[in-house]
């Protein structure tokens, strides 16, 4: 480890040294060599700069950073030749050798060689040999631009280059493209050998061709159109059919720059030893569908012990049978008697790996060319029934110096011989606050504990059938969850349960939706006496206040040391004669409204939480794969909350509290409607430059039995993945200038964009802005400054700028950011921009992946 980071720090000066001193960039160019240092593509005498005529450039100059070719330079300190130079300089010189090893023995001395050789490949894989010009690779660049524009329908197109090279051994390349002008498509024919393919196209498949006249020729739409046809007809009982058949013919002699197209689908080619015989495409049907439950190569030979049929479906297994038939039929898509469609053997596929029951599904068909029918084979090789997971986490927050997490759990799989599963997990964790160190408490004097009991359904878990509203190629699953922890000095002390209900589908490939039918919350606080002791700003503020109005002396504190634990009863007891009125603060003084704003702060987050809720989640994702860079994630959520509650309590006359409110086992249960969107949208820019933007609005309205919404479902501002130039839960509300450990509101806006660059191989930057805040709304708190007033309020909206460096791992991103306070609402208006702008006051953020 010591040696690397000598050998990184080693690196690091060098490469500053060859920056600075604009150290040889061609020291590895030869004598007749050229380092080309740009290539320019005209087309019709404009420069042309897009990606895609990019990454049809055989040969490329050198990436730049900052305009210095860093990479060239960290790639001229390597050897080439350094197994040859370490032979010389070295092993071959015995008194040498004889020297190191008895300075750092034989095996360190070895090591010390190696090091320098891992240090030379390092220079070379992490740096860019220089790009010579060569002649032909001009030459294939100017031919694949020429293929390029053809394909597009430039049929004319000319293409050629010149080549500048001067006396320092550099060269510049010209690509000159001339297009002509584009042929069009005109007349579309078809002609189809068999009668049963010929009736359907041109009675459905034609609609909706991707050819069609008026079009500029593209190759790409030609290609796109045998691949929609080859789909649909694979679709409709043409098992054999394949994409070979399908032909178009181009015609465009004397049309004045028109394509006349012929369509042309062969008949079906069988052959035999020595000739080809041409017959016309049968449909098939499926004649059984066989379904092995328990398959092993090993038992290809062995007798099937168990069987059972089940409405057309023939389920075998080499041992008793572990699963209800209906189980393994509800993921059949393949039914007996219908047309083969190649469709229904990726869904089935596809249901098979979500029941995470199996591994390994394989679906054949076999052919029976009499009677044009298939038998479809589907051969399961079922999981583990049991498996155990563990994970171990390590953490830190405002609250604990250091926690260290454990969880254990048991998967069991088909518990109900239905293919569900059951997760049984647990969890302890144990921590150290940062006053552990203040006191003679045991150093980690933090705990949790606490159990999960999860059960997934491969169906709808529902008395009626959905099989109309959502159909189960939409793969609707059901979740139901329990979960139960306890904590302990951890803030104010929590026990919690939690039980949900969910249903999850997916309409189509970018579309997931998802219903909590029921989540039930109770969080229930243990510790409410030590309020003060967590939220010590707060309390520093009511402090600072008696003192300053003589309710307490200059050298007392509102908290009792002789009680047991150090009370904070004379903090409540102030507070109760402030807002009575019994002291020098009036209402109309600013000391009066802190010590109310602390006052509701302090009834809210010591309240215990009663919260009967239903929500939906649509979330519509239009990323084709982790390399598409173009794409939009659009997510909406809706969440109600204690209308089921509030009309048993009305219907059943249930009494309230002293507040006016109904309870339930002695909890005020919540009430109230929250909406959320969240849009992300990411343009590719070409060479690995990527532009990413996001918007975010959230709501929650409490109203009937609730005057506010609860913390757990409040909304916060701050952190890696929201304003960066605020550390998180430290923005707002509003323009208040608040010192709470913990800010929090009901209404959210957060507008954030993002450039994306490459810098040095896996080392990339981005340059951001942040903008976005958080305010009470439609609630009991009073405080202006924490309103939301209506858009004039929008001028307290916080912006953040900055940049940042992420290291990508390939199968996650290391991400670091620094956020400057670029306009700030906690201060006074006209004294917002650019203040504290330094890194002095500057927020260092660490994340996984990117923000958005």
């Amino acid at each position: 480890m010591k040696l690397l980071k000598y050998n990184g720090l080693k690196l690091l000066i060098f490469s500053l040294i060859c920056t600075i001193f604009s150290c040889d960039v061609m020291k590895r160019v030869k004598k007749d060599e050229y380092l080309l240092i740009s290539n320019t593509v005209l087309v019709n005498d404009k420069k042309n700069t897009t990606e895609t005529v990019d990454n049809l450039q055989y040969q490329k100059p050198n990436g730049t950073l900052l305009g210095t070719p860093l990479r060239v330079h960290i790639y001229n300190l390597a050897r080439p030749n350094i197994d040859s130079i370490l032979k010389a300089n070295v092993l071959d010189n015995p008194r040498k050798v004889a020297w190191k090893t008895k300075l750092l023995s034989e095996k360190q001395f070895y090591r010390e060689l190696q090091s320098r050789k891992n240090l030379n490949s390092w220079l070379i894989k992490t740096g860019e040999a220089p790009a010579i010009y060569k002649d032909t690779r001009a030459e294939k660049t100017a031919l694949a631009l020429k293929k390029y524009y053809f394909s597009k329908g430039w049929f004319d197109v000319k293409t050629s280059f010149n080549t500048e090279k001067d006396s320092s051994q550099r060269a510049k390349v010209t690509y000159n493209v001339t297009t002509g002008n584009p042929y069009i498509l005109d007349s579309i024919k078809s002609n189809i050998k068999t009668p049963i393919i010929d009736s359907l196209y041109n009675s459905k498949l034609k609609i909706g061709s991707l050819i069609s006249k008026g079009q500029q020729y593209n190759e790409a739409n030609y290609a796109s159109e045998r691949d929609r046809l080859t789909t649909q007809l694979r679709n409709s009982g043409f098992y054999y059919f394949g994409q070979d058949y399908i032909t178009f013919d181009i015609d465009t002699v004397g049309t004045n720059k028109k394509i006349n197209t012929d369509l042309i689908i062969a008949d079906r080619a069988i052959r035999n030893e020595d000739s080809v015989a041409r017959v016309p495409f049968k449909r098939y049907k499926i004649k059984d569908v066989n379904i092995f439950t328990d398959y092993k190569n090993e038992y290809r030979d062995s007798t099937i012990t168990d069987s059972v049929n089940f409405k057309n479906y023939n389920i075998y297994s080499y041992n008793k049978l572990k699963f209800r038939p209906k189980a393994i039929t509800d993921a059949m898509f393949i039914t007996k008697g219908n047309i083969f469609k190649d469709i229904d053997r990726t869904r089935t596929y596809r249901y098979l790996s979500e029941l995470q029951a199996f591994k390994y599904p394989r679906i054949d068909y076999v052919p029976n060319e009499q009677d044009s029918t298939l038998v479809a084979n589907v051969y399961l090789v079922p999981k583990k029934k049991f498996e155990l997971t563990t994970s171990f986490e390590i953490s830190q927050s405002n609250i604990q110096t250091v926690g260290f997490a454990f969880n254990t759990g048991l998967l069991i799989r088909n518990i109900f011989r239905g293919a569900e599963t059951l997760e049984i997990s647990g969890l302890g964790a144990i921590g150290s606050s940062k006053d552990a160190s203040n006191s003679n408490d045991q150093f980690f004097d933090i705990n949790e504990i606490g159990g999960n009991i999860r059960l997934s359904i491969p169906r709808f878990f529902l008395p009626f059938k959905t099989e109309k509203i959502v159909p189960k190629y939409m793969s609707p699953s059901t979740r139901i969850n329990l979960s139960a922890t306890s904590q302990r000095n951890i803030g104010l002390d929590k026990q919690a349960l939690t039980g949900t209900l969910n249903y999850n589908w997916y309409p189509s490939k970018k579309v997931t939706n998802n219903v909590d039918l029921l989540n039930v919350q109770f969080v229930k606080n243990l510790n409410t006496a030590n309020y003060f002791g967590v939220y010590q700003n707060s309390f520093e503020r009511l402090n600072t206040i008696a003192q300053n109005i003589g309710f307490i002396g200059p050298d007392e504190t509102l908290r009792d040391p002789a009680s047991e634990g150090g009370s904070f009863n004379p903090a409540d007891q102030f507070i109760n004669e402030v807002v009575s009125g019994n002291t020098s603060i009036t209402t109309a003084d600013d000391d009066f409204i802190t010590v109310n704003n602390i006052k509701q702060r302090k009834e809210r987050l010591t309240e215990d939480n009663l919260i009967f809720s239903s929500s939906f989640n649509y979330v519509k994702n239009r990323r084709e794969n982790l390399f598409d860079k173009n794409f939009s994630i659009l997510k909406l959520r809706l969440e109600l909350a204690g209308n089921l509650l509030s009309n048993l309590s009305n219907v059943l006359d249930l009494s309230k509290n002293q507040d006016g409110k109904y309870e339930v086992f002695d909890v005020p249960f919540s009430q109230f409607v929250k909406a959320e969107m969240d849009y992300v949208k990411h343009w590719d820019l070409g060479r690995k430059n990527e532009f990413a933007i996001r918007t975010y609005f959230g709501i929650a309205i409490p109203y009937g039995n609730s005057d506010n919404i609860p913390f757990a479902k409040s909304f916060f501002a701050g952190g890696p993945n929201d304003i960066r130039a605020w550390s998180a839960y430290n923005l707002g509300p509003g323009s208040s200038l608040t010192t709470n450990e913990f800010n929090e509101a009901n209404l959210k806006i957060t507008l954030s964009a993002e450039q994306r660059f490459n810098l040095l191989g896996r080392f990339n930057g981005a340059f951001f802005v942040d903008a976005g805040n958080i305010w009470n709304v439609f609630d009991n708190v009073d405080d202006e400054a924490a309103t939301f007033g209506g858009f004039d309020s929008l001028k307290d909206i916080a912006v953040g700028s900055g940049f940042g460096i992420r290291y990508d791992f390939s199968f996650f991103v290391l991400r670091g950011d620094i956020g400057f306070k670029t306009y700030d609402p906690s201060r006074a208006l006209g004294d917002r921009w650019f203040k504290e702008y330094n890194f002095n006051n500057a927020v260092y953020n660490i994340g996984v992946n990117y923000p958005f």
